[in-house]
């Protein structure tokens, strides 16, 4: 078969490409999956949604497979029985089972999905896939008893959901009818267009400040953080002209760089000078290194690969010097794993 008619038949193009039509048209949105009974991204048990696709490429992602917004497939080597059936399948001969398991030729493959639709155990799995809105809010609501018991809701996280936020929008609508408590998670990088579609469906922002100085933010992720101060401050005049609406900023702690003294105290000056009133809560997230088997699925290299979680210690001095630097040190909290420290006995 032609790898044209594949591609046609998949809805797959090739190469680097903008959003697809329907997707900017807010008709569908393509999201990784949704988690249940989360309690990680905002008050409460939510459903949180993962949309595939980010502006911002970070050095540390956890979640690379958000980064693309075009479907990708992985093999999950836990599931696989070896019974080759995948290797068959497909079309374009990307696949080559070997002593080491499943190998895939990612510069011929187009994420058709043949090899998952035929494999027995869901060993290959495709990242991304396309939702309407009834058929999401359907799922949203199943939890919904859960939401009113807790105080909880629906966060949309990503990737970066405002890369599709006409889809956004009309979904936080949606839930707000419903009466459900919403959330986004944003990284900053977008349009204030976009901003306009969902702030006025939103309960809470949760808004990343990753670094606070320019060139060294675009080393880490690819971009400078030029929009991203200038759209926090738009979203701090909202929330003055919109009461009721809350605002937490996430910092990541990154050894080697954002895990800095210097970094630190400067985003929390910022945030005592510009934001104050309007954060209700500012969390340093500890870096996270349970993501490097999903690079390997990927086959991406991760230069944190072999990084060690921060220690209860150094986690510790981030929180003391965020407490100094100018905040209210009771909207400061530290999340996330230590590293297990070897004690001698």
């Amino acid at each position: 078969m032609k790898i044209v008619q594949i591609l046609a038949e998949s809805g797959v193009q090739p190469g680097v490409e903008p959003l697809p039509e329907h997707i900017v048209r807010g008709d569908k949105a393509i999201i990784l999956h949704t988690q249940r009974l989360s309690t990680e991204d905002g008050p409460g048990i939510r459903t949180t949604v993962f949309f595939k696709g980010c502006p911002l490429n970070c050095l540390w992602c956890h979640n690379p497979e958000s980064i693309s917004h075009r479907p990708q497939m992985h093999w999950m080597e836990s599931r696989c029985i070896g019974c080759g059936i995948c290797v068959e399948a497909c079309p374009l001969a990307c696949l080559v089972k070997t002593k080491n398991g499943i190998i895939r030729d990612r510069s011929k493959c187009v994420s058709c999905g043949r090899c998952a639709q035929e494999c027995p155990t869901g060993a290959q799995e495709m990242l991304g896939k396309m939702v309407g809105q009834e058929e999401l809010m359907k799922e949203l609501l199943k939890d919904l008893v859960y939401y009113d018991k807790s105080g909880g809701g629906v966060t949309l996280s990503g990737g970066e959901p405002l890369m599709q936020a006409e889809f956004c929008a009309g979904l936080l609508q949606k839930l707000k009818n419903n009466n459900v408590n919403t959330a986004i998670d944003t990284c900053g990088m977008c349009s204030i267009a976009s901003l306009d579609k969902v702030l006025p469906f939103v309960d809470l922002i949760l808004f990343d400040i990753k670094e606070i100085h320019p060139e060294k933010h675009r080393g880490y992720t690819g971009h400078d953080n030029r929009r991203i101060l200038e759209n926090i401050v738009y979203v701090r005049d909202y929330i003055r002209a919109n009461p009721g609406k809350h605002l937490w900023i996430r910092t990541p702690l990154i050894p080697g760089a954002t895990a800095d003294a210097d970094t630190i105290e400067r985003i929390g000056r910022f945030i005592h000078s510009a934001l104050e009133k309007e954060v209700q809560r500012w969390e340093l997230c500890a870096f996270n290194n349970l993501c490097r088997d999903k690079y390997r699925r990927l086959d991406m290299d991760w230069q944190y690969a072999a990084t060690p979680l921060l220690s209860k210690a150094e986690m510790a001095e981030f929180e003391a010097i965020a407490r100094g630097s100018g905040p209210d040190p009771d909207k400061i909290f530290v999340t996330g794993a230590a590293r297990v420290e070897n004690i001698n006995t």
